[in-house]
């Protein structure tokens, strides 16, 4: 699992590079951050078909921090949704593949996101009309560090715990920074697990590009019932490529050309 993981995430953050340089704008960091987790969602635990992408038992999955789009739309030209040449119509015009996730023009989008703190509401949306129609699928939600700022999600939260939504699956994609710097200085959000726990949510923290740790997590989340859970995954802002790794002034620039080609060297020798 491992090497087929690394060689499937280590191809998307490689798409990234390319279709953020081809847009001229964009977000790299949050992208690259959550490539390990989109991996392991998407080709080992999710149970989606691209030939049937309104499978009413399908698995789904809600981008909360929308502008991560990047990595989703890698995930799903990997998995077959569209051609991968697609991607570098990222942001064009008449495009399919906006800045921020759409699910009226892009196959396998579950919802619409970019307005942050609302992708929990969504998906607890989702896990209950799932119980209401007896099904049996679970939605997984990946949401931002700085994102948790947000008071809707711990409405959410609130509301998960209070219907005990087991088939909620929710990341934080815990890479330190935001847009405005990092967390600690913006609003901390510290400590995430244990306001969780006190939500009433089973909360896991693992290394977010442990491909192995993200598999367990999730299999140790469908296994408890009762309560949601949230794994915390600590991450790397940038990850991949050195120039980029922590560092805020990419959270929302795009690499030029010559950047673009240091980038796709670095993950070439990977």
């Amino acid at each position: 699992m491992q090497h087929d993981m690394k060689d499937i995430a280590t191809r998307m953050r490689v798409d990234i590079i390319e279709m953020l340089a081809a847009a001229g704008s964009g977000h790299p960091g949050g992208s690259l951050s959550a490539c390990d987790i989109l991996a392991v969602l998407y080709f080992d635990k999710m149970r989606i078909d691209p030939a049937d992408p309104k499978d009413p038992d399908r698995d789904r999955l809600v981008l909360a921090k929308g502008h991560a789009a990047p990595a989703l739309y890698a995930a799903l030209a990997e998995k077959g949704f569209f051609p991968r040449e697609d991607l570098v119509t990222l942001r064009k015009s008449n495009s399919h593949l906006q800045g921020h996730p759409s699910m009226s023009t892009t196959p396998g989008v579950e919802m619409s996101t970019g307005s942050l703190g609302q992708g929990l509401s969504v998906a607890n949306g989702m896990a209950l009309a799932g119980r209401l129609d007896d099904r049996d699928y679970y939605v997984y939600c990946i949401m931002g560090d700085g994102e948790i700022q947000e008071g809707q999600v711990w409405e959410a939260a609130m509301s998960a715990a209070h219907y005990g939504l087991d088939h909620v699956i929710a990341f934080v994609d815990h890479n330190r920074l935001q847009i405005d710097g990092d967390n600690d200085e913006v609003m901390t959000v510290n400590p995430i697990d244990e306001k969780f726990h006190a939500f009433g949510w089973n909360v896991l923290t693992i290394d977010g590009h442990d491909y192995e740790a993200i598999g367990r997590a999730i299999e140790e989340a469908k296994a408890t019932k009762g309560r949601p859970t949230v794994i915390v995954a600590e991450t790397v802002k940038g990850k991949g490529v050195s120039f980029m790794e922590n560092q805020v002034e990419w959270h929302g620039v795009a690499p030029t050309a010559v950047q673009a080609q240091e980038a796709l060297a670095e993950l070439g020798a990977q």
